[in-house]
């Protein structure tokens, strides 16, 4: 039987990326600036994206030890 509250997670957590991802946020990195050397809306966009993917494999994973 599926775990309910991992679904409610996953959803919650395709809803936080939809929204990291979309245009109003991203505008809010668009600046003039860099941090070592790397603009700072690209840095936000891929470290958003590895985190999103980090929290999904964590929130799978838990829920596949707990059905082992």
């Amino acid at each position: 039987m599926p775990d309910p509250l991992r679904h409610q997670r996953l959803i919650a957590l395709f809803a936080i990326g939809w929204l990291l991802l979309n245009y109003p946020l991203l505008t809010l990195w668009d600046r003039g600036f860099s941090i070592a050397g790397l603009p700072l809306l690209p840095l936000a966009l891929f470290t958003g994206w590895a985190a999103l993917i980090a929290a999904v494999a964590w929130v799978a994973e838990a829920g596949a030890t707990e059905e082992d």
